[in-house]
């Protein structure tokens, strides 16, 4: 059951690690049980460079998290970004044996299996196939195949690869701290799942993550992921450029941009100044929010300006009825929201992750900066793309009838259990769930 199942979702990005752990609830949307996060020490720009740093944070975070939530975390869901993110477009066909009989789920999943043996360059391999549309016959602009007649099945697929170093750096934190892997996702994806509506993409938005290393892009039009790309610059290089700006330490560039940042430069005060303690039996230095805010406006500006010429290259950009979704910890600049949109004129809105969240004992968890966070658990329930739930429960109707034992509480994971994509399986499988009946009332998962 849903509401029986537990998932745990790891974000390890660039400023923070944060495990959240979260289930259904009654009504259907998402409770947060516990929250743990540490300061992520050993990441660079969405990639690990330090594997012990990196696994304290992660421990440590987990730890808060299990504290917090009463529950004993095993497995988890975790999050993946950085430069080294790649995607194309590929078609793809097969030859159906029989011509009388309809197109099968396992003709399309042979389809889609067929993509994961693909020749990618050296170093990379593939973590996720996304259908777009199907042909039969050479009839176009099909999105669901299952059920029609034909000999040849094509497909246009979304394929996003990304580094195997990356991959096996991750993989390699998380079993030393003691956990398990059970799916592994494209952050901006997951922060999809958290942060955008159906009818957002249905008529077509583009989700951009603004994040400490990293800014994720993420475009849907027609229920359907059509493009995403992960952009090497995020709030980090703002604060950079804040210390070197204004000759303080990292620490206080980081507060001065929270505290006081704003990234339209007109919209600051002339005559506003704000004290910073000098160093050893030196005198306060005056920092001016107007040069804070000009700082910050060249650096949003030149980050906005890649984003838009991504979105231009995907080729949609004007097919976005629904504009810009901005999430993330940089959603939180002032005035962001008014630059993104004079710079793209594109209609702009701040992403909060509580479109499907419940009532939980953690407000924090609605900001935007846990956004990812949020879609990793998310991931648990839900696919990213609406024809996989459809699929998988196409072979199952012929068992929908058997009776149930009332008295049996035990819970089968084996139809929630994920392939993973080296091994070709189906790709947006829903998570493990794994429960025990502890003595102490502490579900083990």
């Amino acid at each position: 059951m849903q509401s029986d199942k537990i998932v745990v979702g790891l974000d390890i990005g660039t400023t923070k690690v944060c495990a959240l752990v979260g289930r259904k609830n009654e009504f259907g949307k998402l409770e947060i049980l516990g929250m743990g996060k540490a300061q992520s020490e050993g990441v660079v720009r969405g990639i690990v460079s330090n594997i012990d740093k990196t696994v304290d944070a992660i421990r440590k975070a987990i730890r808060q998290a299990e504290e917090q939530s009463g529950i004993n975390i095993g497995v988890v869901n975790v999050g993946i970004a950085g430069q080294h993110i790649k995607s194309l477009q590929h078609n793809g066909s097969i030859t159906r044996q029989v011509t009388d009989n309809e197109i099968t789920v396992d003709d399309v999943n042979r389809l889609t299996n067929d993509m994961y043996r693909l020749v990618t360059p050296p170093g990379s391999e593939i973590i996720h196939v996304m259908p777009q549309e199907y042909k039969v016959d050479y009839e176009e602009g099909i999105v669901d195949p299952v059920g029609m007649s034909g000999v040849r099945l094509e497909g246009n697929f979304h394929i996003i690869t990304a580094q195997s170093n990356a991959i096996n750096n991750i993989n390699k934190c998380i079993s030393r701290a003691g956990l398990e892997i059970d799916n592994l996702i494209l952050e901006p994806l997951a922060s999809c799942m958290s942060v955008l509506s159906d009818e957002e993409k249905e008529a077509g938005v583009a989700l951009v993550d603004i994040g400490g290393g990293t800014t994720d892009l993420a475009i849907f039009k027609d229920n359907i992921i059509r493009h995403t790309a992960v952009l090497p610059f995020g709030g980090n290089i703002i604060t950079s450029d804040i210390k070197q700006g204004c000759m303080v330490m990292q620490n206080q560039a980081e507060q001065l941009k929270v505290k006081f940042g704003k990234a339209i430069a007109d919209e600051a005060s002339e005559n506003e100044i704000v004290s910073i303690p000098g160093l050893r039996d030196r005198t306060p230095k005056e920092i001016s929010l107007k040069n804070l805010a000009y700082i910050i406006e060249a650096r949003m500006e030149e980050i906005v300006e890649l984003v838009y010429a991504e979105i231009v290259r995907s080729g949609y950009v004007k097919s976005l009825a629904a504009g810009i979704v901005i999430t993330g910890g940089g959603a939180q600049l002032q005035n962001l929201m008014q630059l993104v949109e004079y710079i793209t004129g594109m209609d702009t809105r701040i992403g909060y992750p509580n479109e499907h969240l419940g009532k939980s004992k953690i407000d924090a968890v609605k900001s935007p900066m846990y956004a990812t966070s949020v879609g990793l658990v998310l991931a648990g329930y839900q696919s990213i793309d609406q024809r996989t739930t459809h699929y998988e429960k196409v072979p199952q109707q012929e068992e929908y009838q058997k009776p149930v034992p009332k008295n049996n509480t035990s819970t089968s994971s084996s139809s929630n259990s994920s392939s993973s994509s080296s091994s070709g399986g189906s790709l947006f499988q829903k998570l493990k769930g794994f429960l025990s009946d502890d003595i102490d009332n502490k579900q083990s998962y």
